[in-house]
């Protein structure tokens, strides 16, 4: 099985921990410890929150300037929109941000959030059978 594990750096380990967890990752004590602590969204997603320090150690022993800002968005996929609606909820009582509207087609519901560091996630419903259909239909135009 494939995996991909995002690190982020972050300002403050515990408040970010705690913001993850309420937008319903679940934190593997296998990979956490005082600087790091890793999220599961899924067996194949995982999110390591990183203090800025212990991200930055790694550039820096490779004699590499480190990044101070950058700006990287990533999509998660859920089963419906009400699950869509639910995680937006808790992130933002968690202290998120939604920075932009949500954004609604035939096929597809997708709201955004921004965590306390600035990292941007879309949190999306994708409807494969009616994005399927519609294709069907516009090939046919």
């Amino acid at each position: 099985m494939k995996q991909i594990f995002i690190n982020l750096p972050v300002h403050d380990l515990e408040k970010s921990m705690r913001f993850y967890l309420a937008c319903g990752f679940t934190l593997n004590p296998l990979f956490t410890d005082e600087e790091q602590k890793c999220l599961v969204w899924s067996d194949a997603i995982y999110v390591m929150l990183q203090s800025k320090a212990f991200a930055s150690s790694y550039m820096k022993k490779s004699g590499k300037e480190v990044p101070t800002e950058s700006m990287v968005s990533h999509t998660l996929p859920v089963e419906n929109a009400e699950q869509v609606d639910e995680i937006l909820e808790n992130a933002l009582l968690a202290g998120g941000l939604e920075p932009v509207p949500a954004l609604t087609e035939e096929f597809m519901y997708l709201r955004s959030i921004q965590d306390l560091d600035g990292n941007l996630w879309g949190i999306m419903h994708l409807d494969l059978a009616k994005f399927n259909a519609l294709k069907f239909r516009d090939s046919l135009n």
